[in-house]
């Protein structure tokens, strides 16, 4: 079983020490997000668990507590983007947190950190000259301590439509992606760092980018050096090459303020998502209420 951690939250960010009590527990409770009555209990015993795939926009939180995950296989992927607080509200500098990667990534190994150029968007401000000039010099400092950069184009769900107004962003016409993909292509050439794409129909191989899988059945053999017997996951997006994983976040729940993000319906109910969150509970929005169905896993 392979616990994805997670693509509706940033636990890593905002609750791994809870994370890591439900580690010492022994399991983690997560309630479906379209029926509160059902409950999955997830066991977090280490034999029943594979590997945990991690996704933050910022690792700090992590360093000076990895040891309690040893008992565990697992890898990291950081989404790191151009943007500034007109987009990405509340992250720390761009500068702080890829001292931070770099930290990480000498600790685990770059073969488990993984570098998220996610999602990529256009506007006045943010254009296909701008996020070349800025992948080129992040590249430079990250390329040492990453195998891949895993890249997408913004789709723009409701949610992000709702709240990204004002800032005139939009999606890339096919002819954009080729031509930023061709730019990237032609900066990340001997770096060492593999470029992919993620959840993408357009094919970019021509570049050399390949679709690749965020939950990587094949990194996560490779880190753990055992075959694994897991399909291909069946609740994402049909162009997704993800294998079946257990997500244990919850929505509405990161404080980030990052305006493009599918994950929050919007800031201020993040952020009373954030805090009714208590850390002694098995799940991530507080304490169940007592007529929940669960079913354990």
């Amino acid at each position: 079983m392979i616990i994805s951690a997670s693509r509706r939250t940033d636990i890593p960010a905002f609750y791994f020490d809870w994370f890591l009590s439900r580690l010492q527990a022994g399991f983690v409770d997560v309630v479906n997000p379209f029926n509160r009555r059902q409950v999955s209990r997830i066991s977090l015993a280490p034999q029943a668990v594979d590997c945990i795939v991690f996704w933050t926009k910022d690792p700090a939180p992590m360093l000076g507590k990895l040891d309690r995950l040893d008992s565990y296989p697992y890898y990291v992927q950081i989404s790191i983007t151009p943007y500034g607080s007109d987009v990405e509200l509340n992250l720390r500098p761009k500068a702080a947190i890829i001292k931070a990667v770099q930290e990480l990534s000498s600790i685990i190994g770059r073969q488990r950190v993984v570098w998220r150029y996610d999602p990529m968007l256009l506007s006045r401000h943010y254009t296909i000259s701008s996020h070349l000039e800025w992948f080129k010099c992040s590249l430079a400092q990250l390329a040492p301590s990453v195998e891949r950069c895993v890249i997408s184009f913004i789709d723009m769900y409701a949610k992000t439509e709702k709240n990204t107004q004002g800032l005139n962003l939009r999606e890339l016409t096919e002819d954009e992606m080729h031509e930023l993909a061709a730019g990237l292509s032609d900066i990340a050439r001997d770096s060492g760092v593999t470029l992919q794409t993620c959840s993408e129909a357009i094919d970019l191989e021509q570049y050399g980018i390949t679709h690749g899988a965020c939950i990587d059945g094949e990194l996560v053999e490779r880190i753990t050096g055992k075959s694994i017997r897991i399909g291909k996951t069946k609740s994402q997006r049909p162009l997704c090459n993800c294998v079946e994983s257990f997500d244990i976040g919850q929505y509405d729940t990161c404080i980030h303020g990052c305006r493009y993000c599918y994950a929050n319906a919007g800031p201020e109910k993040a952020r009373f998502g954030f805090a009714r969150h208590e850390k002694s509970s098995s799940c991530l929005t507080g304490k169940l209420r007592g007529d929940e169905k669960i079913t354990e896993h």
